[in-house]
Protein backbone atom coordinates (compact mmCIF):
# COMPACT_ATOMS: atom_id res chain seq x y z
CA UNK A 1 0.00 0.00 0.00
CA UNK A 2 1.29 3.47 -0.97
CA UNK A 3 -0.14 6.51 0.82
CA UNK A 4 -0.17 9.89 -0.91
CA UNK A 5 -0.56 13.26 0.76
CA UNK A 6 -0.76 16.66 -0.94
CA UNK A 7 -2.78 15.32 -3.87
CA UNK A 8 -4.73 18.57 -4.26
CA UNK A 9 -1.41 20.37 -4.86
CA UNK A 10 0.81 20.78 -7.91
CA UNK A 11 3.14 17.80 -7.46
CA UNK A 12 0.90 15.43 -5.50
CA UNK A 13 -1.78 15.63 -8.18
CA UNK A 14 0.72 14.52 -10.82
CA UNK A 15 2.02 11.67 -8.64
CA UNK A 16 -1.53 10.36 -8.20
CA UNK A 17 -2.04 10.38 -11.97
CA UNK A 18 1.22 8.55 -12.67
CA UNK A 19 1.28 5.69 -10.19
CA UNK A 20 0.86 2.31 -11.92
CA UNK A 21 -2.69 1.01 -11.92
CA UNK A 22 -1.62 -2.29 -10.40
CA UNK A 23 -0.43 -0.61 -7.20
CA UNK A 24 -2.60 -0.29 -4.11
CA UNK A 25 -2.90 3.43 -3.46
CA UNK A 26 -4.56 5.34 -0.66
CA UNK A 27 -4.98 9.11 -0.78
CA UNK A 28 -5.52 11.20 2.34
CA UNK A 29 -6.95 14.71 2.04
CA UNK A 30 -8.66 17.18 4.32
CA UNK A 31 -11.50 17.37 1.80
CA UNK A 32 -11.68 14.22 -0.33
CA UNK A 33 -14.11 15.99 -2.70
CA UNK A 34 -11.19 18.10 -3.96
CA UNK A 35 -9.21 15.08 -5.13
CA UNK A 36 -9.40 14.81 -8.92
CA UNK A 37 -7.45 12.90 -11.54
CA UNK A 38 -6.28 9.98 -9.38
CA UNK A 39 -6.53 6.56 -10.97
CA UNK A 40 -9.83 4.78 -10.44
CA UNK A 41 -8.46 2.16 -8.06
CA UNK A 42 -7.22 4.67 -5.48
CA UNK A 43 -8.85 4.68 -2.06
CA UNK A 44 -9.57 8.23 -0.90
CA UNK A 45 -9.96 8.94 2.80
CA UNK A 46 -10.39 12.04 4.95
CA UNK A 47 -7.53 13.03 7.21
CA UNK A 48 -5.80 16.01 8.73
CA UNK A 49 -2.28 16.48 10.09
CA UNK A 50 -3.82 17.94 13.22
CA UNK A 51 -6.04 14.89 13.84
CA UNK A 52 -3.94 11.94 15.06
CA UNK A 53 -6.84 9.50 14.87
CA UNK A 54 -7.44 10.29 11.21
CA UNK A 55 -3.73 9.86 10.45
CA UNK A 56 -3.71 6.49 12.21
CA UNK A 57 -6.65 5.31 10.11
CA UNK A 58 -5.07 6.57 6.88
CA UNK A 59 -1.69 4.95 7.64
CA UNK A 60 -2.99 1.52 8.67
CA UNK A 61 -1.42 -1.10 6.42
CA UNK A 62 0.72 1.41 4.51
CA UNK A 63 4.24 0.39 3.45
CA UNK A 64 5.41 3.58 1.70
CA UNK A 65 4.22 7.18 1.97
CA UNK A 66 4.69 10.38 0.00
CA UNK A 67 4.81 13.33 2.39
CA UNK A 68 3.92 16.84 1.22
CA UNK A 69 3.33 19.66 3.68
CA UNK A 70 2.88 23.37 3.01
CA UNK A 71 2.40 24.94 6.44
CA UNK A 72 5.47 25.93 8.45
CA UNK A 73 4.96 24.16 11.77
CA UNK A 74 4.42 20.70 13.19
CA UNK A 75 2.60 18.89 10.37
CA UNK A 76 5.67 16.83 9.39
CA UNK A 77 6.41 15.84 12.98
CA UNK A 78 2.83 14.68 13.58
CA UNK A 79 2.75 12.71 10.34
CA UNK A 80 6.12 11.03 10.94
CA UNK A 81 5.15 10.03 14.47
CA UNK A 82 1.93 8.46 13.20
CA UNK A 83 3.76 6.75 10.31
CA UNK A 84 6.34 5.23 12.65
CA UNK A 85 3.63 3.94 14.98
CA UNK A 86 1.76 2.45 11.99
CA UNK A 87 4.84 0.53 10.84
CA UNK A 88 5.46 2.46 7.61
CA UNK A 89 8.78 1.30 6.11
CA UNK A 90 9.70 4.19 3.82
CA UNK A 91 8.75 7.89 3.57
CA UNK A 92 9.47 10.01 0.50
CA UNK A 93 9.46 13.68 1.46
CA UNK A 94 9.02 16.64 -0.86
CA UNK A 95 11.54 19.19 0.43
CA UNK A 96 13.40 22.07 -1.26
CA UNK A 97 16.75 22.56 -2.97
CA UNK A 98 17.62 25.45 -0.65
CA UNK A 99 18.28 23.14 2.31
CA UNK A 100 21.71 22.29 0.89
CA UNK A 101 22.65 25.98 0.47
CA UNK A 102 24.53 27.21 3.57
CA UNK A 103 23.59 30.77 2.63
CA UNK A 104 19.87 30.05 2.90
CA UNK A 105 18.54 30.83 6.37
CA UNK A 106 14.95 31.96 5.83
CA UNK A 107 12.00 30.55 7.74
CA UNK A 108 10.96 28.16 4.95
CA UNK A 109 14.45 26.69 4.54
CA UNK A 110 14.99 26.29 8.29
CA UNK A 111 11.65 24.47 8.53
CA UNK A 112 12.54 22.10 5.69
CA UNK A 113 15.97 21.38 7.19
CA UNK A 114 14.40 20.60 10.54
CA UNK A 115 11.77 18.28 9.08
CA UNK A 116 14.35 16.49 6.91
CA UNK A 117 16.26 15.84 10.13
CA UNK A 118 13.16 14.46 11.81
CA UNK A 119 12.68 12.01 8.96
CA UNK A 120 16.33 10.90 8.90
CA UNK A 121 16.19 10.28 12.64
CA UNK A 122 12.80 8.52 12.57
CA UNK A 123 14.10 4.99 12.09
CA UNK A 124 12.09 4.61 8.88
CA UNK A 125 13.60 4.42 5.42
CA UNK A 126 13.67 7.80 3.70
CA UNK A 127 14.25 9.58 0.42
CA UNK A 128 14.36 13.36 0.02
CA UNK A 129 13.22 15.16 -3.13
CA UNK A 130 14.66 18.67 -3.27
CA UNK A 131 13.26 20.56 -6.24
CA UNK A 132 14.25 23.99 -7.44
CA UNK A 133 11.41 26.44 -8.22
CA UNK A 134 8.48 25.00 -10.18
CA UNK A 135 8.10 26.08 -13.81
CA UNK A 136 4.39 26.24 -13.07
CA UNK A 137 4.99 29.26 -10.82
CA UNK A 138 4.87 31.33 -14.00
CA UNK A 139 1.15 30.59 -14.25
CA UNK A 140 0.81 33.58 -11.91
CA UNK A 141 1.77 35.71 -14.92
CA UNK A 142 -1.18 34.49 -16.98
CA UNK A 143 -3.73 37.23 -16.16
CA UNK A 144 -1.31 40.04 -17.08
CA UNK A 145 -0.16 38.17 -20.19
CA UNK A 146 -3.74 37.71 -21.36
CA UNK A 147 -4.91 41.26 -20.69
CA UNK A 148 -1.83 43.50 -20.85
CA UNK A 149 0.65 41.44 -22.90
CA UNK A 150 3.23 41.97 -20.16
CA UNK A 151 5.07 40.00 -17.48
CA UNK A 152 5.90 41.69 -14.20
CA UNK A 153 8.47 40.07 -11.93
CA UNK A 154 11.35 40.77 -9.58
CA UNK A 155 14.96 40.58 -10.86
CA UNK A 156 14.25 39.65 -14.46
CA UNK A 157 17.79 38.61 -15.36
CA UNK A 158 18.56 36.42 -12.32
CA UNK A 159 18.95 32.72 -13.23
CA UNK A 160 16.99 29.81 -11.79
CA UNK A 161 17.23 26.17 -12.91
CA UNK A 162 13.49 25.71 -12.42
CA UNK A 163 11.93 22.27 -12.84
CA UNK A 164 8.75 20.93 -14.41
CA UNK A 165 6.47 19.55 -11.63
CA UNK A 166 5.79 16.54 -13.85
CA UNK A 167 9.47 15.63 -13.60
CA UNK A 168 9.29 15.81 -9.81
CA UNK A 169 6.26 13.51 -9.94
CA UNK A 170 8.00 11.06 -12.27
CA UNK A 171 10.93 10.84 -9.86
CA UNK A 172 8.55 10.40 -6.91
CA UNK A 173 6.75 7.53 -8.64
CA UNK A 174 10.04 5.75 -9.33
CA UNK A 175 11.17 6.17 -5.73
CA UNK A 176 7.81 4.97 -4.38
CA UNK A 177 7.69 1.87 -6.58
CA UNK A 178 11.35 0.81 -6.93
CA UNK A 179 14.11 -0.29 -4.58
CA UNK A 180 17.48 1.39 -4.36
CA UNK A 181 16.51 4.93 -3.35
CA UNK A 182 16.63 4.66 0.44
CA UNK A 183 18.92 7.17 2.11
CA UNK A 184 19.19 9.32 -1.03
CA UNK A 185 18.55 13.04 -1.47
CA UNK A 186 17.81 14.11 -5.05
CA UNK A 187 18.15 17.74 -6.13
CA UNK A 188 15.69 18.20 -9.00
CA UNK A 189 16.24 20.90 -11.60
CA UNK A 190 15.47 21.64 -15.19
CA UNK A 191 18.06 21.09 -17.94
CA UNK A 192 19.35 24.67 -17.75
CA UNK A 193 19.07 27.85 -15.74
CA UNK A 194 16.75 30.46 -17.19
CA UNK A 195 15.52 33.93 -16.26
CA UNK A 196 12.16 35.66 -16.14
CA UNK A 197 13.15 37.72 -19.19
CA UNK A 198 13.97 34.61 -21.22
CA UNK A 199 10.81 32.89 -20.02
CA UNK A 200 8.82 35.93 -21.18
CA UNK A 201 10.47 35.69 -24.59
CA UNK A 202 9.59 31.98 -24.85
CA UNK A 203 5.98 32.63 -23.87
CA UNK A 204 5.70 35.37 -26.50
CA UNK A 205 7.29 33.17 -29.17
CA UNK A 206 4.86 30.32 -28.60
CA UNK A 207 1.86 32.65 -28.30
CA UNK A 208 2.90 34.46 -31.46
CA UNK A 209 2.73 37.87 -29.78
CA UNK A 210 5.21 40.38 -28.45
CA UNK A 211 5.29 40.41 -24.67
CA UNK A 212 6.82 43.17 -22.58
CA UNK A 213 8.72 42.66 -19.35
CA UNK A 214 8.46 45.06 -16.44
CA UNK A 215 10.81 44.54 -13.49
CA UNK A 216 9.17 45.07 -10.13
CA UNK A 217 10.86 47.10 -7.44
CA UNK A 218 11.39 45.22 -4.20
CA UNK A 219 8.57 47.07 -2.44
CA UNK A 220 6.23 46.27 -5.35
CA UNK A 221 7.14 42.59 -5.16
CA UNK A 222 6.57 42.61 -1.40
CA UNK A 223 3.11 44.12 -1.89
CA UNK A 224 2.20 41.62 -4.59
CA UNK A 225 3.35 38.64 -2.52
CA UNK A 226 1.60 40.05 0.55
CA UNK A 227 -1.71 39.56 -1.19
CA UNK A 228 -1.14 35.79 -1.26
CA UNK A 229 1.11 34.93 1.70
CA UNK A 230 1.59 35.84 5.38
CA UNK A 231 4.41 38.26 6.17
CA UNK A 232 7.05 35.70 7.32
CA UNK A 233 6.66 33.75 4.08
CA UNK A 234 6.84 36.93 2.02
CA UNK A 235 10.17 37.80 3.62
CA UNK A 236 11.41 34.26 3.02
CA UNK A 237 10.49 34.49 -0.66
CA UNK A 238 12.21 37.86 -1.00
CA UNK A 239 15.32 36.43 0.66
CA UNK A 240 15.24 33.60 -1.85
CA UNK A 241 15.02 36.12 -4.68
CA UNK A 242 18.16 37.83 -3.38
CA UNK A 243 20.03 34.51 -3.34
CA UNK A 244 18.83 33.84 -6.87
CA UNK A 245 20.08 37.26 -7.91
CA UNK A 246 23.49 36.29 -6.52
CA UNK A 247 23.52 33.11 -8.62
CA UNK A 248 22.73 30.59 -5.88
CA UNK A 249 19.93 28.94 -7.86
CA UNK A 250 21.63 28.54 -11.23
CA UNK A 251 23.17 25.11 -10.71
CA UNK A 252 21.87 22.20 -12.78
CA UNK A 253 21.63 18.65 -11.46
CA UNK A 254 21.12 15.48 -13.50
CA UNK A 255 19.01 13.63 -10.92
CA UNK A 256 15.89 13.53 -13.13
CA UNK A 257 17.84 11.60 -15.76
CA UNK A 258 19.53 9.46 -13.11
CA UNK A 259 16.22 8.30 -11.65
CA UNK A 260 13.92 8.24 -14.69
CA UNK A 261 16.37 7.46 -17.49
CA UNK A 262 15.41 10.53 -19.54
CA UNK A 263 16.42 14.21 -19.46
CA UNK A 264 14.47 16.83 -17.56
CA UNK A 265 11.88 18.77 -19.52
CA UNK A 266 12.75 22.29 -20.68
CA UNK A 267 10.73 25.43 -19.99
CA UNK A 268 9.80 25.51 -23.68
CA UNK A 269 8.25 22.04 -23.31
CA UNK A 270 6.35 23.14 -20.21
CA UNK A 271 4.99 26.22 -22.04
CA UNK A 272 3.92 24.13 -25.03
CA UNK A 273 1.80 21.92 -22.78
CA UNK A 274 0.27 24.83 -20.80
CA UNK A 275 -0.04 27.49 -23.48
CA UNK A 276 -3.81 27.69 -23.25
CA UNK A 277 -3.52 29.20 -19.76
CA UNK A 278 -1.81 32.25 -21.26
CA UNK A 279 -3.87 32.64 -24.44
CA UNK A 280 -6.35 35.51 -24.64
Amino acid sequence: MILLTGVTGTVGREVARRLPRDRRVRIVARDPRRVTGAHAGAEIVAGDYGDPASLARALAGVERAFLVTSRVGGDDERFLEAAREAGVRHVVKLSAAAVSDPGADDVITRWQRETEGLLRDSGMGWTLLRPRAFMSNTLSWAPAVRTDRVVRALYGTSPNSCVDPRDIADVAVRVLTEEGHAGRAYTLTGPEATTAVRQTEELGRQLGVELGFEELARHEARAALGGRHPAPLVEALLAGAERQRAGAKAGVDDAVREVTGRPARSYAEWVRDHLSAFAA
